[in-house]
């Protein structure tokens, strides 16, 4: 007799697999990487299965370079573990085992089986909170239960190193050549076991040029507010998947017509309501600039996309304050800056690495209306002077003031008559910079001569 299932446990029966052969498919190992590779070719001779599976597969179907390759096996974690040194074990949720080549990470996941709430083993076990959603699920088993735990049909593909060929369980391919994006299973079922699943059929659908399937979608506003349940941090990933990867800005329109986008950044969901509003307009417009920036290989600063869509809220906190106590802009915008950070990590946390140049960003926007010669020439060198610079130049232009706009001008303009004193690095320019004060116990480089004649000179 079968042991008690939960709810969502058993998946639907998928029929069985369409083999695609090698002369069938477009997939060359010319294509994998060679740390993909040696992965696969291991675990193969070391008597076990080895796939690469999900997303890789899909992309390389569709001649979209892979940007990870992720393995599937038979094999459980120890056991991957004991194969290769260079492995480390990773995860509660689920056990993953890493095989790190310098820079470069190879995930290998053994083959996921039907999820239980009861187990034989202390460790082959799963857990679902009263949402339904799981929060532990190391239970292991066959290709066929793995399958159907995937979550799309496109991401249901396997390549096995053994043969070469292509196994197809949810009927992926089609999906594809018909341009769908569609849950396995029952998609209330499958949302509420993991939310994140909803970001995930609209980053795919942006991504790949795909539709999102009917049935597939038609839940998403109702269940939005799951993600109110997903860790911030996790949901800090799914933000930059979402919005550093070319099409933020059709991602952007995506979440906010399916009531996603609210939760990421619930201080935005009144105002986002309207097209019209400032806060959806900043939004709009800094997601097509961070497109245009990627497009032509540039870099994308996270804090500053934080910046620009958290400003308006900022600002508003800061003139509360103001109101309220009379404290200083520059004083209050110190808290509310503190405060708006506070919010928002509820729902996404924001590393320091990124929430301390926000805050530059955001007070630098005070500074900049300082223009008199001397403090103009000592900003120049400050060392987010040009997040700064542009996104004055970016308020200015959504909220088509012409305060702002000459501000921008003059500054740009400044720029030009000072081109030394910019430091694109956001180091300070020789001449601004303090001589250092040798300590009384700092030994030095070499003879007394009136001044140093070590590095620091």
């Amino acid at each position: 007799m079968l042991p008690a299932k939960s709810v969502s446990a058993v998946a639907e029966v998928l029929p069985e697999p369409i083999k695609i052969p090698r002369s069938k498919h477009p997939i060359s190992r010319n294509d994998i990487s060679e740390n993909a590779l040696k992965v696969l070719y291991r675990l193969h001779k070391g008597g076990f299965e080895a796939y690469l599976v999900g997303g890789c597969v899909r992309d390389l179907l569709l001649g979209v370079v892979p940007k990870d390759f992720d393995v599937a096996t038979n094999a459980s974690p120890e056991q991957i573990r004991s194969l290769f040194r260079n492995c480390r074990l990773i995860g509660r949720r689920f056990r993953l085992a890493h095989i790190v080549y310098g820079r470069d990470i190879i995930e290998v996941a053994t083959f996921r089986g039907h999820h239980s709430d009861e187990s034989d083993s202390g460790q082959n076990i799963s857990k679902q909170n009263e949402d339904g959603m799981l929060v532990r699920d190391n239970v292991y088993g066959t290709i066929e239960e793995d399958a159907q735990r995937r979550d799309f049909t496109i991401n249901a593909l396997y390549y096995s190193i053994a043969d070469f060929a292509i196994y197809d369980f949810a009927n992926g391919i089609a999906d594809l050549e018909q341009g769908l994006v569609r849950l396995l299973g029952d998609p209330e079922q499958r949302y509420r076991e993991d939310p994140v699943r909803m970001l995930r059929a609209v980053r795919f659908a942006t991504k790949l040029g795909l539709r999102i399937e009917q049935q597939t979608e038609e839940p998403i506003k109702r269940l939005s507010g799951l993600l109110d349940n997903i860790p911030p941090a996790r949901l800090f990933e799914e933000f930059l998947k979402l919005f550093l990867a070319n099409r933020a800005q059709a991602n952007f329109e995506r979440l906010t017509e399916l009531n996603l986008f609210q939760y990421l950044f619930p201080v935005l969901k009144a105002p986002l309501k309207q097209h019209d509003s400032l806060e959806y307009r900043i939004a709009n417009q800094v997601f097509a600039d961070t497109d245009q920036r990627l497009g032509i290989d540039k870099g994308v600063n996270p804090a500053y996309l934080f910046a620009a869509l958290l400003w308006y809220p900022m600002s508003a906190r800061a003139d509360e304050i103001v109101q309220e106590s009379g404290l200083p802009i520059y004083d209050a915008m110190q808290i509310a800056a503190a405060d708006t950070l506070s919010r928002q990590s509820r729902s996404i946390s924001i590393p320091k690495r990124f929430s301390i140049p926000m805050r530059d960003i955001w007070l630098l926007q005070l500074r900049l209306q300082q223009t008199h010669p001397r403090r103009a020439l000592r900003l120049l060198s400050h060392p987010k002077f040009r997040a700064g610079y542009d996104f004055l130049l970016l308020r200015g232009k959504v909220e088509n003031n012409k305060e702002l706009i000459e501000l921008g001008k003059f500054w740009t303009d400044y720029q030009k008559q000072n081109p030394n004193e910019v430091q694109a690095t956001g180091t300070k320019p020789k001449s601004a910079r303090r001589p250092r004060k040798r300590g009384p116990n700092r030994r030095k480089s070499g003879p007394s001569t009136g001044g140093s004649t070590g590095n620091n000179g």
